[in-house]
């Protein structure tokens, strides 16, 4: 049996996604779509090493490969040699030129997306198939399911967290052995991975005061690099008895299990928050320079309308975004002075009342 794609029954499938880790999460629903048209074939992942945890007990991947995200000549050609032909489709989710020439190299047949007015456009023609113009006007989650439906495949915006679909509070303790909350508990991630997309420390300490205050036991997350717990040490500080840290003693995994038992999580424009809302815990997103349009939270049953690109407080099913709406806003510059290690003034003014009026929004959605 062959499909419109003239695809054998059971077709060796690679889905290539070299990008973050949030970017990785949300190509996921784009996975789930291949393994539901081909439930018997072989789906495979490429992501830069490092960003394999957002695929961890991933029901829908046979294998996950990955590649250095600066690799060398030596290594980019033993990546070519892996990969070479041995997969029926390859799918492209970027126009960046190494994946999708990464595609060309994989693939007997390649889809991808093209980007009208970029350099080099007229080559990735020749290398892909199925071309799938940008929107940038469009979300990620949409976009990945315009590529499905490109090579003809039903959408299915359903993003996969890590751990495979643990069912919640039901397994917490057993996912969590020694660290599991007693009673209610907020979740924050103070540290996205560039300053300029970072709320203030005193922010962050109001904010922990009031969810201590509604009677939640607070507990942090965050990474292993010396660096971010150096700056969780300071944002904490001053209050450390309200909150439990756990950073750096978490795997993606886990660390889904912890988010869905949540009553509340706040974070700012990183990959936790989309893993908070792709949870279905109540999820509130703290957005700066850019625009929640094409890469805010994707709540669980999709978006019934885009994210506004500004606003003050915007609710889609179980996620708040929250924004102070300067003029300027969204910039999608990187930040006030145009670099990562920059200050964004639309963080540094959003007000922690702002903030927590989300918050009870969001610990309201959860009562009975």
């Amino acid at each position: 049996m062959m499909t419109g794609l003239d695809l054998p029954e059971r077709p060796r499938i690679l889905v290539v996604t070299l990008r973050r880790l949030g970017d990785v999460l949300l190509t996921t629903p784009l996975i789930r779509a291949v393994r539901g048209r081909w439930p018997t074939g072989v789906v495979d992942a490429l992501v830069f090493r490092g960003t394999e945890g957002m695929l961890a007990g991933n029901p829908d991947l046979d294998a996950v490969l990955t590649m250095p995200q600066r690799p060398s000549v030596r290594e980019f050609a033993a990546q070519v040699a892996q990969i070479w032909r041995r997969y029926h489709l390859a799918l492209c989710t970027q126009t960046g030129d190494r994946p999708v020439f990464l595609a060309w190299a994989a693939g007997r047949r390649r889809a991808g997306f093209v980007g009208e007015g970029e350099t080099g456009f007229w080559w990735k023609r020749y290398l892909l198939h199925d071309r799938v113009a940008v929107d940038p006007d469009n979300h990620r989650v949409l976009e990945l399911m315009r590529l499905a439906a490109g090579v003809g495949l039903p959408a299915c915006p359903t993003i996969v967290c890590p751990g495979g679909g643990l069912p919640g509070d039901a397994t917490l303790a057993g996912a969590l052995p020694g660290d599991a909350p007693a009673g209610p508990y907020a979740v924050v991630h103070v540290s996205p991975m560039f300053r300029y997309r970072r709320w203030t420390e005193d922010g962050w300490r109001q904010l922990v005061r009031g969810l201590a205050d509604r009677g939640l036991t607070v507990v942090a997350t965050g990474g292993p690099e010396a660096a971010e717990r150096a700056y969780l040490d300071a944002v904490f500080a001053a209050v450390a008895p309200l909150v439990r840290r756990l950073d750096a003693r978490l795997d993606w995994p886990q660390l889904s299990a912890l988010l869905r038992a949540a009553a509340v999580y706040v974070g700012p424009d990183t990959s936790m928050t989309h893993l908070a809302a792709a949870s279905g815990c109540p999820t509130v997103g703290l957005y700066g320079p850019a625009s929640p349009r094409r890469i805010g939270p994707w709540p669980v049953g999709g978006l019934e309308q885009p994210w506004e690109h500004a606003g003050t407080i915007q609710r889609r099913a179980n996620v708040w975004v929250v924004q102070h709406p300067l003029a300027c806003l969204p910039c999608e510059r990187v930040g006030c002075e145009g670099h990562a290690d920059s200050f964004s003034r639309c963080l540094d003014e959003l007000p922690a009342r702002q903030v927590l009026a989300a918050v009870d929004q969001a610990l309201a959605s959860r009562s009975p």
